[in-house]
């Protein structure tokens, strides 16, 4: 099986329900969601191996994000013919995912810089990543109707990012490390 098929050499690529231009709002939108689960990726590999639970984790998000790569390669009003993947519930998961690792790691006052360890430094990458992805959605959907669950579970999506990525430091006793020039941005449990 080949898997070129020179259909784009013209600088255009298919998307459900259509072609658009390589460099259109919607192929940076996908695009970026795919460069985001690659840096997941490489964080995974990172991991230590007991670290079981966060690569189960972070591989059925990898899942996820493919069927965010999905939703946003429709042509406007593909929809109705292919169903949408991405649910409330998706995002609902992911907070609850992030109350859990919140308690794990210390409270927060200030900024910190993205670091630690290896799989941590490529978490926040990743976070970054997911974060220009949801940048790049919300202009797609000033000028065409999406699915609002992938805006979403973006925006959810680098929050666990970084949670996990503070836990990740956590369990290898690696400490973050404060923005010095940071104020107090965080309120701890007993300023609430």
């Amino acid at each position: 099986m080949k898997i070129y098929t020179k259909t784009g050499d013209a600088g255009e690529t298919s998307i459900i329900g259509g072609r658009v231009g390589k460099d259109d709002e919607q192929v940076e939108a996908y695009g970026t969601v795919d460069e985001a689960n690659s840096c997941i990726g490489v964080a995974v590999s990172f991991l230590p191996p007991a670290a079981t639970e966060l690569r189960d984790e972070l591989e059925k998000i990898q899942h996820e994000l493919f069927d965010c790569g999905g939703d946003l390669s429709m042509k406007a009003g593909a929809e109705e013919k292919y169903p949408y993947k991405v649910e409330e519930s998706m995002v609902q998961y992911l907070e609850q995912r992030i109350d859990h690792y919140m308690t794990e790691a210390p409270e927060l006052e200030r900024f910190i810089l993205p670091g630690g360890t290896q799989a941590a430094a490529f978490l926040h990458v990743a976070r970054t990543v997911v974060r220009r992805a949801e940048r790049n959605v919300v202009r797609l959907a000033r000028r065409q109707a999406i699915n609002p669950f992938v805006r979403q579970y973006l925006n959810r999506l680098s929050d666990y990012l970084f949670a996990v990525a503070r836990v990740v430091n956590v369990r290898a006793g690696q400490k973050d490390v404060e923005y010095v020039r940071s104020a107090k941005v965080f309120k701890t449990k007993e300023e609430k």
